[in-house]
């Protein structure tokens, strides 16, 4: 059942069993698994129905430290969450989102990596994967390069104790953003609000059990409800938040007795890694794993990654390198002058620098007529990137193509000064917004500065080519901060004096609140989280399916 916030009556007061708040990949693929239960089951979302710029305006926030992706454009208040801004093209018209799981390795200890180390192994959460696998409507928990190739697409021939291939797969975005809401709509025990946003969490006098939540909304009315289990699903940023502000009980906030909650705050920085030159130009027509295309009706992209025994040697953080073909650099530059004036017009600017634009576009206008005539004609990108696939199903590329464009998707390292506060400023709810302080660490640098070094160095052993940053002087650059996969602010650890939530994901020291989503990473690898994020809220859900079972049977007994 779907149920619009601003029809309750003020005051009122729902009374369920779990209470599930927020509505993003991690919050339905906890609520499906209810679906058809005894139990009941209440979701609040803060936005509607449909995208609604007032409502996002909750999501301001400011940034301290080093330059990074926006936080107000990287956060969807909306019934799927971020789900509705997935806008990769993976074919047969569909938008949709890239998926892996984090490495084995991103899981253990690592004796170089202050902080790391999760409460259990990447083979313990294989179980759940391959369910997540099923809920996100990809192909197999298989993400080896030997299941995707084939006899004319072969992965580049590496030294696999030094770089190796691996994959990434997609999945449609219409999953979590229309056909589970739609399922949930029709669950007979299973009510979500939207409209509804959470503003503080209420414990008992001890703050040892949440017993409630406010909610309120834009129009200012007011409902709270009761459940026996409640569960943060809200993403990276906003599950600190609430435990910030729900400080009533405790003036730190909840669960943050040792200041943790909010720190370690990590993101996946995109690095430049400059230009790769093959040797033989025939390359450009073999390249075809490492392209957005289907196989076997599964969307894939393969890309290079570092030997495990490689990142034990070097003592490395763990990266993703992913490869776009690209023309000669004076095409290349032309075809960017021209996206950009195509995209300033589109949005009605007139950019001051059109001169300047407008002669790099002619200079290259021989790139700039194919590159139009491939899109309209095969549906080609302008300038190929993260958003489409498709370069590899054209003959001849090696005429069009002179080098691949590197882009190392890094792991941070976990940090305890990375954190979000609650700032002085607040939002139209009147709750005080977050304050994001980020830097990109010396270890973060001196990691990617070795790991290009060495694919240089591997590259050239190979006799593939040539790998050469745009300036040689200067180290591989960071592109931007993040590219919105918030994690670490609600970590995971055993221990509550060096994490927020326990294996179960528990916050240390509250009875009856857990957390679901990327909050409670340790350590974040260098993968897209959706996957893992859908594989915890499975393995969340099994837990408080079990606990509530035995509850019962308790009572039962007692009775």
């Amino acid at each position: 059942m779907l149920i619009d916030a601003y029809t309750l009556p003020e005051d009122h007061v729902v009374e369920t069993d779990i209470c599930i708040v927020g509505s993003g990949p991690a919050g339905i693929s906890l609520a499906r698994e209810f679906i058809g239960c005894n139990t009941q089951v209440c979701m609040l979302e803060s936005g509607g129905l449909d995208a609604d710029p007032q409502i996002q305006t909750l999501t301001q926030a400011s940034t301290t430290g080093d330059s990074r992706m926006s936080l107000f454009l990287s956060r969807y208040r909306q019934v799927g969450g971020n789900s509705n801004q997935w806008a990769i093209k993976i074919g047969n018209g569909q938008m949709g989102v890239r998926y892996a799981p984090l490495d084995a390795i991103d899981f253990e200890q690592r004796d170089w990596l202050p902080y790391s180390g999760w409460p259990f192994s990447r083979a313990q959460l294989n179980p759940y994967y391959k369910r997540a696998q099923a809920v996100c409507k990809a192909g197999v928990l298989d993400y080896e390069a030997d299941c995707w190739e084939s006899k004319e697409v072969r992965r580049l021939p590496l030294d696999r104790d030094r770089f190796t291939t691996t994959m990434f797969q997609f999945g449609p975005r219409n999953v979590f953003a229309q056909e589970y809401r739609q399922a949930l709509a029709q669950a007979d025990n299973i009510t979500l609000y939207y409209n509804a946003t959470v503003v503080e969490l209420v414990a008992n006098e001890a703050a040892k059990t949440v017993t409630r939540v406010r909610v309120t909304n834009l129009q200012g009315s007011h409902f709270t409800v009761a459940a026996k289990v409640f569960i943060l699903a809200q993403g990276g940023l906003e599950n600190a938040r609430l435990l910030l502000a729900s400080n009533q009980q405790q003036t730190c906030g909840l669960g943050n007795q040792h200041d943790l909650v909010g720190r370690f705050f990590m993101d996946h920085p995109l690095v430049g890694g400059g230009m790769f030159r093959p040797n033989n130009p025939k390359l450009f027509d073999q390249m075809a794993l490492y392209d957005l295309r289907q196989v076997n009706q599964v969307p894939v992209m393969g890309k290079l990654t570092p030997a495990k025994a490689l990142m034990q040697q070097e003592q490395l953080l763990n990266v993703g390198v992913l490869l776009f073909p690209r023309p000669s650099l004076r095409q290349l530059k032309a075809i960017a002058s021209f996206k950009c004036l195509l995209e300033e017009l589109v949005d009605g600017n007139l950019p001051a620098q059109i001169p300047q634009q407008l002669l790099k576009t002619l200079q290259g206008l021989d790139y700039v007529v194919l590159a139009n005539y491939l899109a309209a004609k095969h549906k080609q990108s302008l300038l190929h990137g993260f958003g489409r696939g498709g370069w590899s199903e054209l003959a001849n590329n090696q005429r069009r193509f002179k080098q691949f464009q590197l882009f190392y998707q890094v792991e941070q390292a976990p940090n305890p000064s990375n954190r979000v506060t609650l700032s002085a400023d607040r939002d139209p709810l009147g709750c005080q917004k977050l304050e994001l302080h980020w830097r990109w660490g010396e270890l973060d640098a001196s990691s990617i500065r070795r790991t290009h070094a060495l694919l240089a160095a591997e590259l050239a052993r190979s006799g593939l080519g040539e790998l050469l940053l745009e300036d040689p002087t200067r180290e591989p650059q960071v592109l931007t901060g993040g590219v919105a996969h918030h994690m670490g602010t609600t970590r995971m650890h055993v221990d509550p004096k060096q994490g927020v939530v326990d294996e179960q994901c528990r916050v240390h020291g509250i009875d009856n609140l857990f957390v679901a989503g990327s909050s409670v990473f340790p350590t974040g690898g260098y993968a897209n989280p959706t996957l893992t994020i859908v594989a915890l809220s499975l393995r969340l859900a099994d837990h408080v399916q079990q606990r509530l079972h035995q509850t019962q049977r308790t009572v039962v007994e007692v009775i």
